[in-house]
């Protein structure tokens, strides 16, 4: 992934260090104080049976997007996921993926974020999924 200007290093170690993030070929394309935003190219390895992206996949650029945020407006440390509730609006039936994650409430010990997943077909976006978790202060 190649370095994002105006992007704190260690937003960017958030996607670089994480294996299964850059297996995912998720990319980090838009960052700042209390948000992020990342994409995604569906791969057909990450449809499920039905042949809709499958809910790990989605859950998993949610999650991490969500920490990317959560980073953002973290002053000292790092920051892991305690927790999050995912809901699934509606079956995912395209081919590229946007996640959109804004923080809620920062704390210092905690911070509460927010992410919605947008199936991308054209130009036409549709809201498929939401999460809202809760990470810890490392």
């Amino acid at each position: 992934m190649a370095q994002k200007q105006n992007i704190p290093p260690e937003v960017i170690a958030i996607f670089n260090s994480a294996n299964f993030v850059r297996d995912l070929g998720i990319e980090l394309i838009g960052y700042g104080p209390g948000w992020c935003e990342t994409t995604m190219v569906v791969q057909e390895r990450f449809r499920q049976q039905h042949g809709l992206v499958h809910g790990g996949v989605l859950a998993t650029l949610a999650d991490h997007t969500a920490g990317g945020a959560a980073q953002s407006v973290c002053s000292n440390g790092s920051v892991i996921t305690a927790e999050f509730k995912i809901n699934f609006l509606r079956p995912s039936k395209g081919d590229f993926v946007r996640c959109r994650a804004t923080v809620l409430r920062a704390g210092s010990r905690a911070i509460v974020a927010e992410a919605s997943v947008f199936m991308v077909n054209g130009g036409e976006e549709e809201l498929v999924a939401k999460l809202t978790e809760t990470l810890f202060v490392n």
